[in-house]
């Protein structure tokens, strides 16, 4: 016995080091997402300024982003997430809803209506409840953002529900979709980055998109109007950054703090710039020659009108916690007066 003490021990120690050896090693993630590469769309610049910190703070950490739906469609992405075969995503949550209903509420017509409204709603109940139902689902949110969006037609400018009535359009989510629908339109589903073939080959006679999706697809060289976001914008979309729970439990405390700080560096980036996507909007569509317009409060109060007795009912009565989670929403964004009262 005494002549395999010293073996048996440097095995251990061989052993320790290994482990060791494991929790240091350089670790390379896979980031995908559907959005234009090196074009400057901010969505991609998220991903890329992420995976610029992790690999300067020099604690074995690489990210190697493929952007364009170079890796996965946008559609598997979720799954692929929850799975563990992708490792970050930049996402649309509501292209989700069909694993997890709830995320349809981070795409309801009015809700928010303004970029301060969406800053309110990150900080609120409501965002707690839904990065609740994220990380019951197998994901962690590392960046919020949300995408202020509007209407861009072939024909006609989109500002009353009746000025959609006949069209066949695209919504992106299934609660925006109920509206248009008792609006008077057809729907044809499809991610943003499908809209350009699909108005093209008109499949599609208007679509509702987030303003970097407008521009960065170039939908303004098929569009004759664009209904810009504005005071009242009826069309806005959470599209955070993700990673997958299998991925950031492998990670080392050290790689997932400097991860989770490159995270908030990323959305601070992002709510300065979805504000400056709204003006990109405005002046690449005039530029391309094409009528700009906005909602005025009386028009947006028509859509919600609509919105409330379908998209927001059926919300409420089917969706498993939704009338709490569209009500912490609703409670978020009221004006202070409004509570006082």
């Amino acid at each position: 016995m005494r002549n395999l003490a010293k073996p048996i021990a440097m095995l251990g120690g061989v052993f320790a080091l290994a482990v060791a050896g494991y929790a240091v090693a350089d670790v390379t993630l896979k980031a995908s997402h559907q959005f234009p590469g090196g074009k400057g769309d901010p969505r991609d610049e998220m991903v890329q300024m992420i995976a610029r910190e992790a690999q300067a703070a020099d604690v074995g950490l690489k990210i190697r982003v493929y952007p364009g739906s170079s890796l996965f469609k946008p559609h598997d992405q979720w799954p692929a997430m929850v799975k563990g075969q992708l490792d970050i995503t930049a996402l649309p949550l509501d292209y989700a809803s069909s694993f997890h209903p709830q995320f349809s509420a981070t795409l309801m017509p009015g809700l928010p209506r303004s970029h301060e409204q969406a800053k309110m709603l990150n900080d609120s109940e409501y965002m707690q409840m839904l990065k609740g139902y994220i990380e019951e689902g197998g994901v962690k949110v590392l960046a919020d953002a949300w995408l202020a969006g509007g209407f861009a037609s072939d024909d006609n400018c989109i500002l009353v529900p009746e000025d959609i009535a006949g069209d066949v359009t695209r919504a992106a989510g299934p609660y925006f979709e109920r509206m248009l629908v008792e609006a008077g339109a057809s729907i044809a589903s499809m991610p943003s980055s499908e809209i350009y073939t699909a108005m093209q080959t008109g499949v599609l006679d208007s679509t509702s998109t987030s303003s970097g999706s407008l521009v960065s697809y170039r939908i303004y060289e098929l569009s004759e109007c664009v209904t810009a976001p504005g005071e009242n914008t009826l069309w806005f979309m959470y599209e955070p950054v993700l990673i997958s729970k299998r991925t950031w439990e492998k990670l080392t405390p050290e790689q997932q703090e400097v991860l989770m700080a490159a995270g908030q560096k990323a959305e601070d980036y992002f709510f300065e710039q979805a504000k400056q996507l709204d003006q990109e909007l405005i002046d690449t569509f005039k530029k391309a020659g094409v009528e700009v317009v906005t909602m005025d409060e009386e028009q947006f109060d028509q859509w919600l009108e609509i919105a409330e007795r379908t998209s927001y009912k059926h919300f409420r009565e089917n969706v498993p916690g939704g009338d709490e989670l569209l009500g912490k929403a609703l409670e978020a964004v009221k004006k202070p007066e409004t509570l006082e009262e």
